[in-house]
């Protein structure tokens, strides 16, 4: 399972879209809990929020159970994200995830070939108060022995994103094999929760 992944570096057009953070900060160790950088809309009026990354829907009642992962097998059918899945996708852009494997749980980091990853979501908002919270699950979907994040190439974004997106063709994108990524060995140094910097790459 894809616990943890990061964004450091972004380029320009996204920095340009509507409602990004100005003084955002690179991470590179975004973790559930944590504040995440969401975009949503659609081609033509695509936004950005931040949004904590553990799923929230107006109806919870216990905030102790926010999951952050949903199964692309089941997304359309779990109460928990079913309607978030009809109305309200979402992207996470990343340079790149974590993977721990093996019986020592090595970290890996997988990315692809330079630009940022698209990682399919759903958010939901919280009211609290005169406020609303917003939050995000990241989708995945099974790996050989792993399960990995939903990543969306530029037509499957389009898909994804468009409200008027037939429920077949959804369902498609949740079943397509995700892209060769790349994929490095790293130190121990990402498995300290508490550390967010570049240091977490360090290669093993």
């Amino acid at each position: 399972m894809s616990g943890r992944f990061a964004l450091f570096r972004w380029p320009p057009a996204l920095a340009a879209t509507p409602g990004f953070p100005t003084d955002l900060s690179p991470r590179w160790n975004l973790a559930p809990g944590g504040q995440v950088l969401m975009l949503r809309g659609d081609a033509l009026t695509l936004r950005a929020d931040p949004a904590r990354w553990g799923l929230t829907p107006a109806w919870l009642t216990d905030l102790s159970r926010t999951p952050a992962h949903a199964r692309a097998e089941t997304l359309a059918e779990q109460p928990m994200f079913r309607e978030a899945f009809r109305l309200r996708r979402c992207l996470l852009p990343a340079n790149g995830f974590y993977e721990w494997r093996g019986v020592r749980k090595r970290p890996y980091w997988v990315s692809g070939d330079g630009g940022l990853l698209q990682l399919a979501a759903v958010w939901e908002a919280y009211p609290a108060g005169d406020r609303e919270y917003l939050s995000v699950a990241m989708i995945t979907q099974p790996v050989a022995s792993l399960r990995r994040p939903l990543v969306l190439d530029e037509a499957g974004v389009r898909v994804w994103l468009d409200p008027q997106s037939p429920l077949d063709d959804l369902q498609c994108l949740l079943l397509r094999p995700g892209p060769v990524l790349r994929e490095r060995a790293l130190a121990t140094l990402v498995n300290d929760p508490a550390l967010d910097g570049p240091e977490c790459l360090t290669s093993a």
